[in-house]
């Protein structure tokens, strides 16, 4: 796809997603925002992982992190100002992170960025238990439903620019070379250490600030639900479903997986999860390219 023909794709898209709050009833509304999340997610962490193969399992931190700043700010600053300081104190918590952490590669780098969320979550429940003597935390006066909903589209659309713009840069080409042999990359002249904690630090900003916009739709916050393992797997597993080397792919995916969740969790309340298993194991083996790879072969036939 041409620049020009994504960026109206991107807008066109933007328009007719932003009429449906008044469209839709409370419950459609409310899975196409679970479904705009886990966009805004999956293609956050392709745009890092699915480029360097950096296998990160850190969303859940940074999600956390900005529904906490939510929770922290809310009651002193409007919406408007928490919702990009979440992911402000995301991104500046991943760079720190990143420098400690990015030399590794695989398995040990997935599971500390995997610890990361239960150390977050564990530090956050002290704080709050030993300083403000609560383990939860109640957000009076939510903004409308359609500001909620409107705010994440936006950061998902933003989330979305993001990425199409680093594919196209010469920092998305570096994120590249680091992926495909960054000893390589580096005898060429990349910086692989400020490149990867760069990306990584944008990855975590728009993860934050999805976190921050949602934390209000639960009104009351507590570590064990924001910083819950499974959003971070689950976004994951979206973008791996619809290719996380690509763009389409992930978005692609979110809508289906969403729909297919919410569908087995209706029908089938106590099997769900386990349906769900063996549907990712099936699409990992007879479809380890993702979704994406349906139209790569259409194409590469064509």
């Amino acid at each position: 796809m041409k620049l020009r023909s994504a960026w109206t794709a991107i807008a066109v898209a933007g328009l007719i997603l932003a009429t449906l709050p008044w469209l839709l009833s409370d419950f459609l509304r409310s899975l196409v925002l679970t479904i705009l999340m886990y966009a805004g997610l999956a293609v956050s962490w392709a745009m890092f992982s699915g480029t360097t193969n950096y296998l990160s399992l850190a969303t859940a931190a940074f999600f956390g992190i900005g529904a906490y700043v939510t929770a922290w700010g809310f009651e002193s600053l409007p919406y408007a100002a928490v919702v990009p300081l979440g992911g402000v104190v995301a991104a500046a918590f991943a760079a720190l992170v990143g420098m400690a952490v990015l030399h590794l590669r695989g398995a040990y780098f997935a599971v500390l960025t995997f610890g990361l969320g239960e150390l977050v979550r564990h530090a956050i429940t002290y704080f709050e238990k030993s300083y403000a003597h609560t383990v939860g935390r109640v957000l009076s006066n939510p903004p409308e439903p359609a500001t909620v909903y409107l705010t994440v589209l936006a950061i998902a659309l933003a989330a979305v620019a993001a990425s199409l713009a680093v594919r196209r840069s010469r920092f998305g080409l570096a994120l590249a070379g680091i992926g495909a042999d960054e000893e390589r990359a580096q005898t060429l002249g990349v910086n692989a250490r400020r490149t990867k904690i760069a990306a990584f630090a944008l990855s975590a900003f728009f993860a934050g600030a999805l976190g921050a916009a949602m934390a209000v739709r639960w009104t009351y916050i507590e570590p064990l639900s924001v910083f819950n393992p499974f959003i971070g797997f689950q976004t994951v597993l979206i973008a791996m479903v619809g290719g996380a080397q690509t763009l389409v792919g992930p978005l692609v995916s979110a809508v289906v997986f969403s729909l297919l969740t919410e569908f087995l969790r209706l029908q089938f309340p106590y099997l769900f999860l386990t349906l769900l298993g063996a549907l990712l194991i099936l699409l990992v083996l007879y479809l380890p390219g993702g979704i994406a790879s349906l139209w790569q072969r259409k194409g590469a036939r064509a």
